[in-house]
């Protein structure tokens, strides 16, 4: 996503209004006419609690966005507004008991009413039912190449990763170069069959797999030959590079699939 849509996204009111929220606590402490309204003071400082609890929000604000692979502008911001808001409501909470339950309950309100913008472009992604689903599929005609995404709904890699496969799915989809989700959150046998962990601490979320006739070729991420996971960033580039979805592409499309000729019913 290029640098001009990431600032489109931003007058998003999701984004505007989560935005203001995360730093309405710094801007009502460093501006004097909001700051001596709302806290009776003629000096508008942090002090050392409150500077204390932003500087552990920065920290893990750092690490959270990247186990979660966030890679743009929008990722990180749409992985650290729930972290920022958290940490708003406890200065707010800690300023004034009264002034954290109106924040909370704007907080809970910006939930309900304002849920994070979902992927609208085109894509060309069948969603898979489990690991049945899945061999069905790879069975039912085996010169189909597959790249599928195993994956949690509530995963923020996960989350960041879903407009990228998109994306990639209408670039390079084909009747014979398919792409395909499961979501083994949901359908756990999945994942028990491919050996991909849905647990909180996974470093395996999300998984692609690319499979050639009917095989699981090679996989992103994958273990060294020590049996440690290597990590991967599921970037477009880094994705197309890593199974060579030019040279696939190219080849699926030189080759497309006939039509198999049915057998004639025998004469009565």
């Amino acid at each position: 996503m290029s640098f001009k849509k990431d600032l489109h996204l931003l007058i998003k009111p999701y984004y505007l209004v989560n935005t203001i929220i995360s730093l309405s606590y710094i801007v009502a402490k460093r501006v004097p006419a909001v700051c001596n309204y709302l806290f009776l003071q003629n000096e508008c400082e942090l002090n050392g609690r409150e500077t204390e609890i932003l500087f552990f929000l920065m920290i893990v604000i750092m690490i959270r966005t990247r186990k979660a692979g966030s890679v743009t502008m929008i990722n990180y911001l749409s992985a650290s507004f729930i972290y920022a808001k958290i940490a708003n409501l406890i200065l707010w909470f800690y300023a004034d008991v009264r002034m954290g339950i109106i924040f909370g309950i704007i907080f809970i309100l910006c939930g309900l009413v304002l849920p994070e913008p979902t992927y609208q472009g085109p894509e060309n992604v069948i969603y898979l039912r489990g690991a049945t689903g899945l061999q069905e599929e790879l069975q039912r005609d085996n010169r189909v190449t597959w790249l599928i995404a195993f994956y949690t709904v509530w995963n923020p890699a996960c989350v960041n990763f879903a407009p990228i496969f998109s994306q990639i799915s209408a670039e390079y989809g084909l009747e014979n170069l398919k792409f395909g989700k499961v979501d083994i959150g949901r359908y756990p046998d999945a994942g028990a069959k491919y050996n991909i962990s849905d647990s909180s601490m996974s470093r395996q979320l999300p998984s692609l797999i690319l499979f050639k006739e009917g095989r699981e070729i090679q996989r992103r991420p994958h273990a060294d030959h020590r049996g440690k996971l290597i990590k991967f960033l599921f970037s477009s580039d880094n994705i197309k590079a890593a199974f060579d979805l030019n040279n696939i592409y190219k080849e699926c499309k030189n080759t497309p699939l006939k039509r198999r000729d049915k057998k004639p019913l025998k004469e009565e």
